[in-house]
Parts: C-alpha cells; structure tokens; sequence
C-alpha cells in the first residue's frame, strides 16, 4: 500500500468500508458464500479481482462461518506477460494459489479475423478453463470480479445487440449444474474500486490480448451509461435497483407471466339490476 497523507488515510477508511459493506450485503442477500466453502477467486491482474480478493481476506477473518479462499489465475499466454507478479503478490499475502496455464492467446489469435473483436472467444475460453479447474480442485463457488456498473452494462448489451433482456446476475448455477459463479462486488461502483487500487497500489497486469478496441460494443455503451450518469447523477444505480425489482407482468414474456389466462374477475353473488327504459 502506498504512502497515504493524513486526509488520504481518512478518505481510504470510508471508502473500505463502504466497499466492505456492499460485499458484505451482496453476500448475505445471494447466501453467496456458505459454512465449509472453498472459494476459488479468480485473478487476473485488473483492479477489480485485486479488490475482490483483497475485501473477501479481510471478510473472512470476521466472518462468522468458516471458509476457504484459494486464487487462481488462468495465464493464457499472451506475449510480455509478467509471470512472476502474482506469484510473488500472491505469496508475500500468504494465501493459497494456483496459475492455470492455457494458450488461449493462439487459439484466439488464429480463429479471430485481423481487426474483429476478440473479448467474445477469448472470455468463453477462459471460463471453460476456469470452471474445469474448480471441479478439479473441489472449488464450491468461483468468485468473479464483475461489479455493478460491469451489471447494467451488460443489461444494455443484451438489449442493443441481442434482443433480451438479462444481465449478469449476483449468483449463478452453470448450465452443466457443476459450478455455482457468485459474483461478490455486485453491489460496487467502478470508481469505487479504481480509487481504492491506486491506495493500495495493487501490481496492475493490463490486458494486451484485445488492445483499446475502440469500438467495442461495450465500450460504446459504457460511454453512453457515463454521459447519463454526468447529466443525472445517479442513475446508474436507479437502474442497478431495477435489475433487482422485475415486474413480469408489465413486460411482455409469455414464458414468464400467464397473459394468455387473463381474464375479468366477477362476482356471481352480486346482484346487477337489469337497466330499465322509462319512456318519459
């Protein structure tokens, strides 16, 4: 952690403990994390996984059941990459981990076309890799970094480019049934995270595979949900608070809601006068 000023050590107490509590809630609200789990917490060497990790450790030695966390990284083999920086992170904070090493980087690289965005493969790689390793080191949960602005970002995504409506939700069962996501800063802002890894001054691995990708879809919506929240402060969160208050009835998935059986209710027991004509 780097050297903080009176007022910094002031701003960064408030700002941990804020961040603490919102994993603190997102857990008890989603029962995320359970007496006797082992929580693979994957790293990749951006903020949000260093912040997760470092919150989660901090968490567990007040937490009133006991569990287990175990890092992991997924080294996919990109050119330049610091090998030794989450090893030597990771050991000098005394926890247990393991580096996954996966060419993912050439399988990417050889399917992708020259120019076309490469976040789609490259991020079902990695979770293929990731939720076989889980299975193999008896992980219970994996924790993944995404936080709530990565959440609404994603519900516009599905929206824009796919047609559904759906984000990523807090806690998730695997389409396999084997592996349970939990997703602990769910309830996190981005800059909330940012702040707190430039104070702790976390060994920050950028990701070279993609490049700036300008025109990521993702990069345009995350410039269009910045715009909104400077014209009206707060409403990022508005629409965070929306993901987590779903009426099926006014939306319009028959899957989802009995539209098709509506019907009037009436009472047979009441007695309706027949309406009479009065000649006058």
């Amino acid at each position: 952690m780097r050297e903080l000023s009176r007022k910094e050590k002031t701003e960064f107490n408030k700002l941990q403990k804020r961040l603490r509590r919102n994993v603190g809630n997102a857990i008890a609200d989603y029962n995320m994390i359970e007496a006797g789990d082992r929580v693979m917490v994957c790293l990749s060497g951006g903020k949000d996984s260093y912040g997760m990790l470092d919150i989660l450790v901090s968490l567990r030695h007040n937490a009133p059941i006991d569990f287990e966390l175990v890092a992991v990284n997924l080294d996919q083999k990109q050119p330049g990459f610091p090998e030794q920086v989450l090893p030597d992170y990771l050991s000098a904070l005394g926890i247990r981990y393991y580096i996954l090493e996966k060419d993912t980087y050439s399988i990417v690289r050889e399917v992708v076309p020259e120019g076309k965005t490469t976040c789609g493969l490259c991020s079902r790689l990695r979770r293929g890799s990731l939720y076989g390793f889980a299975t193999d080191i008896g992980a219970t949960k994996i924790a993944l970094g995404h936080h709530r602005d990565d959440i609404v970002e994603t519900l516009f995504l599905n929206m824009f480019f796919n047609g559904s409506l759906k984000a990523m939700p807090p806690k998730l069962l695997s389409d396999d049934k084997q592996n349970v996501v939990i997703r602990p800063l769910a309830y996190c802002k981005e800059k909330d995270l940012a702040r707190f890894a430039d104070y702790k001054a976390f060994p920050i691995i950028p990701c070279n595979l993609c490049g700036s990708q300008e025109n990521l879809q993702r990069v345009q919506v995350k410039k269009m949900l910045a715009d909104w929240e400077r014209e009206y402060p707060g409403r990022t969160e508005t629409i965070f608070r929306s993901i987590r208050n779903v009426a099926p009835s006014q939306l319009a998935d028959s899957d989802l809601f009995d539209f098709a059986s509506l019907r009037i209710e009436t009472d047979r027991d009441l007695h309706v006068p027949a309406i009479q004509v009065v000649n006058l």
